[in-house]
Formats: structure tokens, sequence, C-alpha cells
């Protein structure tokens, strides 16, 4: 298990190399860049522009812009500096990491909390109406844009006269110590974004949870520990559902990624202080070295996802630690 560890964590160097590369050309490929925006401004002189050109260093080739950025980062752990902010893009990062990571794992807890005993009940009460009725919660789930259930909520919210939509704090906690009645009003803002994000998982779980439930139950094993006396709840609980959550422990590894940029729209409507409305403000003005490291730390995301998940799938199968 360890020089497996060992080779995932080597294999990922030039696995990120390669894709700095490829981000790097597809920015440079899209049309006009930062100083684009100054050309048709009247106020600023073509001196003007050229003095910012040769100071963002946008003056020289592209592959040597890539090569001054790559070297920043390994030699230094500079990520360069964003022509938006005029600050160091690991400090405007850092900034937004902290809330992102805690708003995307409550999500996926949340996701899970909830899909997994819904995908077994589903499973095991396939012609309930309590089925029904979480089978049909589940399509509207799937076919309902999350941005959509954001603004949903959020009018739900205002005609029942609460208050607390948008961000995750009221204007009066928003730069105060923490304290229980901080704490109580995150709570009272924090729900939104948990239903709105997460119902897409947690719909999606669900049907994948009871669709591999329902394949698992006719297998042969299933049949053979049925038939040798054990009980129901042992045959459904050891056998049956250990089984059938395995291909989903592969699919929490994905979601990771996902929650911070693809979650964009959703985080702009509720005002969330996280790192996609960042990366969409990044993308318009073209702040180059900004939505590199955004990229690439979404992509180390997807990869320490998917070794995250390979431990956890083989700490939960014995015949994968066997392989």
């Amino acid at each position: 298990m360890l020089v497996f560890l060992v080779r995932r964590v080597l294999t990922m160097i030039p696995t990120l190399f390669l894709i700095s590369i490829v981000c790097f050309v597809l920015i440079k490929l899209q049309p006009g860049d930062y100083i684009t925006q100054f050309l048709d401004d009247p106020r600023i002189g073509p001196e003007t522009i050229a003095a910012i050109t040769r100071q963002l260093g946008l003056d020289q080739p592209a592959y040597v812009q890539y090569l001054k950025w790559l070297g920043g980062v390994v030699t230094e752990g500079d990520f360069g500096f964003s022509f938006l902010n005029n600050r160091p893009v690991a400090s405007l990062i850092y900034e937004r990491l902290g809330w992102t990571v805690a708003v995307a794992g409550l999500t996926i807890v949340f996701s899970w909390l909830i899909a997994i005993p819904l995908g077994i009940y589903t499973a095991l009460n396939r012609y309930g109406w309590a089925a029904n009725i979480a089978n049909f919660i589940g399509y509207i789930g799937l076919a309902t844009p999350d941005f959509l259930v954001a603004l949903l909520l959020i009018s739900l919210t205002l005609n029942m006269g609460g208050t607390n939509v948008g961000g995750l704090f009221s204007p009066q906690y928003i730069d105060q110590p923490w304290s229980l009645a901080k704490f109580w009003d995150m709570l009272g803002h924090l729900w939104i974004p948990l239903i709105a994000i997460g119902l897409e998982g947690v719909a999606g779980l669900m049907r994948q949870m009871r669709a591999n439930l329902l394949d698992v139950l006719n297998q042969d094993y299933v049949r053979t520990a049925r038939s040798k006396g054990l009980r129901e709840r042992t045959v459904i609980w050891r056998h049956a559902v250990r089984n059938a959550i395995n291909p989903l422990i592969t699919t929490a590894g994905l979601s990771l990624p996902q929650l911070i940029s693809g979650t964009i729209i959703v985080s702009i409507i509720l005002n969330l202080p996280t790192i996609g409305p960042f990366l969409y403000d990044s993308l318009l003005n073209k702040d180059q070295y900004v939505v590199m490291t955004l990229l690439m730390f979404s992509s180390l995301l997807l990869m320490v996802g998917n070794l995250l998940a390979d431990l956890a799938l083989a700490w939960t199968d014995p015949r994968i630690r066997f392989e």
C-alpha cells in the first residue's frame, strides 16, 4: 500500500506539469488579454498602455511568461500577482479557501448522509409510497438547475418573512469575532447553499445507490448468505450494502473539484465568499495567473480526490488490498 501511495504521488508531478501547459495554452488562445479592456478608454494613452504592458510582463513571449510563472511556483511557491487586484495570487486564494473547503465539505457530508439511506430504503421498498415519493424528489433534483433551486429558496424565505438570505452572515456579524450568536447566524444562512448545491448530489447518489443495491441483491453470494440462515439485516448490511457502496466511493473523489468550479452561478447568486465567483471574475478580466493557479488547484483536487477514493476502496474492499 505504501508503494502504491508513493507511486501515485510521484505520478501527480508530471501530470500537473502537463496540465499547466495545456491551461496556459488555452488561456493564451482566447482573444485579447488583460490590456485589451484599456484600449477603448480615451483617458488612457498609448504610452500608459505600453507601460502597463511592460510592468505586467505581457510584452514578453508567451513561453517566457509561462517559464517565469512556473519557476516562481517551483522555487519559491510564488503563484504570481493578480493583474486585477495587484496582490499575490496565493493570498487572494487563501482568503477564500477556508470557506470554500467548509461549504464543499459540508455539502458532501450532507449529500451522503441523506442519499445513502434513501437509496437503501428505496431499493428495499421498491413499491412503497414513501419510496415513490423519494424517487420523484430524485427526478426533480436531477432535472432542476442548482441556481434555480437557490432562487426558489431565497424567494420562499423572503415570502415567509425571513431575512437570512445571501452570504454566510448578517451584516452586523461579518467583521465581528466568533461568538455563539454569530455561529447561530451562520447556521441560519448556511442551509440555503447546502440544499441548493447538494440537492443534485443527493438525487444522483440516491439513484446510484438504489441501482447498485438492486443489482447486488440478485447476486449469488447474497442468496448463499440467506440460504445459510443469516439474519436479513446481516445479509443486507454486511454483504449487499458493503458491495453496493463501493462504486460510489469513486464518485466522491470526483466531486471535490466540481463543488469549487461547478457551483459558480450559485455562489454568485448567494454571495458566498468562495473561490467560484473569484474564478469567474478572473476569467472575465483575463487575469491569467489567477486563472492558471485556480485551474491547477482544481486539477490537484481531482487527483487527490481520486487517490483518497482509491485508498477508501482498498480499506472497504479487502479484494482490492490483496491485488
